[in-house]
Parts: C-alpha cells; structure tokens; sequence
C-alpha cells in the first residue's frame, strides 16, 4: 500500500524550479526522512502534499486523494507539525489541544497527549509563558491529537534538550508501531538514522538518493578507515574487510591494539558527499508557515 504517490513533480516560482520532476512513492506504515540542504525544495514538495500549495505540474496521491482540493475528511487523516505556530499565547495547552481534538473523528485523550508531549506541568499554563522547546512539544501535541494516519513533522525536535529528543524519538516509534506513516524533514541525521526506515535527499527539486540509512549512497559498501597507534605515530589503512585487517593487527600486536578505531563514512559523511554540488544554491522563497497555520486555526474554529 502506498501513503503518498509523486511523478513528475514540478513547482517553479519565476525562473527558479524549487521542485523539478520529482518522483516518489512513501509507503503506508513507513517512517520516510526527506533531507536536503535550504532551498532543496523540501518544504515545497511537502506544502503540496498537505494540500496548502498549489503544484505546476506532475500528479500527487496523498492516501488515495489529490490534496490540492482535498475535503475535511480526507484532512481528518492526516496530523500536521509546522515549524513555528502563532497567534495561541492567551490560550493554555490543555485548552488549545481540547479545541483542536473537536475536529477530528476519533481524537487522542487530551490527557494523553499531554503527557506524550512532556507538557504536564504545563498543561494549564498560558501558551505566552511556555519557552520554545515548550511550545515546540506543543506543536507536536497539535500534530498527534487527531490520532492521524499519516503525520507530517517539519524539523519537529528544534528547540528541544537531548533527553527531550530521545523522548520524541520513543514516541515516533510508537506511532509507527501503530501503523501511522510519518514524512519526516530535519536538519539532525542522527534523527533521521535513528527513525527513518527509508530516507531521500533532495537538492534543486530533484532526489538525488533513496535508499535505508544504511544503505544510502552505497556507503555500507563503502571501504572502512583502520587506525592504531605505533610507535608514537598515528596509522591507517583503508580496507574493504576491517574485520580481517583487526585481525592481523591483533596477531601483529599480540593482544589489545593500541587505541584502534574502525570508521565507515557515517550517513553525515554520505549526505554532504551528495549535496556539495547543491550548496551554493539560492534558498527557496519563503515557506507560507503562515498560510498553513491560519488554514488549520480556520479549520479548527469552523
């Protein structure tokens, strides 16, 4: 089964394509990362996919609906968390995330959400006295209460502390387990290995790599780094079997090797190997945050 369909893609704003053919198949149950540097034309290709952008051309299934003109019941499947919201300080938590909950089908208990989201000592507190990570694990709370089919996290973890990203990161995986397809951008690729069960990079609105974290950009089959200390002088050898390369220098050294480390290129590494040519491009124009933000409150409110 597939959660999200894209052929042919394309977005351009004047003379710039931000989104140039692309093609992408997400499948239902499936965590998806999709990275890529500013101007990549990720937030494009995701505002089209929550249906709050229009696309030039290309065709777009988001579970079994085109977006563009989606209805309120097609909007009751999916959770949406957007970079930044607004206009929700004389509001509490409790009272934003009961508000929200009234418009969706079958709703996660407000309580539950709270506490998912780590807000319980600040479940009743105005939203104007929250800090940004609060108000960021607020935003999540927003995303999930609706209990969605498919959740869209736009760099969901900024602003958080490490424990509070481990914490999101546990409850990513429960959603998953429960059969929810999470899209997922960021800018963290220890969180994009740690969740995705596929990821994408994208530059200059095309992809340009797909593939498991592992696997991405062939770097499991990338030859390994050995290094140990001789003699006062640090040394290395490049080698397609460390194991076997350990092994000798264990033989060589009778034992322990001294301060012996074994690297293979990290996804990091495999990343900025993919988007070096993409870098010096222009960002893309300005993500409509806003427009989505309004949309939701109107939906909300009516």
């Amino acid at each position: 089964m597939t959660a999200i369909s894209i052929r042919g893609l394309e977005k351009a704003y004047g003379s710039k394509r931000a989104v140039d053919g692309l093609d992408l198949d997400i499948e239902t149950g499936e965590v998806f990362a999709l990275l890529g540097p500013n101007g990549a034309g990720k937030t494009t290709t995701v505002e089209i996919l929550e249906g709050f952008r229009t696309r030039d051309a290309g065709e777009v299934s988001v579970l079994g609906e085109d977006p563009h003109g989606a209805n309120r019941l097609w909007r009751n499947r999916i959770g949406i968390v957007l970079q930044s919201s607004s206009g929700l300080d004389l509001l509490t938590p409790r009272e934003i995330l009961a508000s929200t909950a009234r418009s969706y089908a079958k709703p996660r208990a407000i309580d539950e959400v709270i506490a998912a989201v780590g807000l319980e000592e600040k479940a009743d507190v105005r939203i104007a006295g929250l800090s940004g990570g609060q108000r960021r694990r607020l935003d999540v709370g927003l995303g999930i209460v609706g209990r969605p089919e498919l959740l869209f996290l736009d760099e969901p973890t900024t602003g958080f502390d490490p424990q509070a990203r481990r914490d999101f990161w546990e409850l990513i995986r429960s959603l998953a387990s429960e059969g929810t397809t999470i899209l997922l951008t960021t800018h963290y690729l220890d969180e994009a290995e740690q969740l995705a069960d596929r990821v994408g990079v994208i530059a200059g609105g095309q992809l340009l790599a797909l593939d498991t974290p592992a696997n991405l950009g062939g770097r499991a089959s990338e030859e390994a780094t050995v290094t140990w200390l001789e003699q006062g002088q640090r040394q290395s050898v490049r080698t397609a079997t460390p194991t076997l390369e350990v092994r000798r220098l264990a033989e060589r050294f009778e034992g322990e090797v001294p301060e012996l480390v074994v690297n293979r290129p990290s996804l990091e590494d495999t990343y900025l190997s993919l988007i070096a040519p993409h870098v010096a491009a222009h960002d893309e124009p300005a993500s409509h945050d806003t427009g989505r933000t309004n949309s939701i409150a109107q939906e909300v409110s009516a």
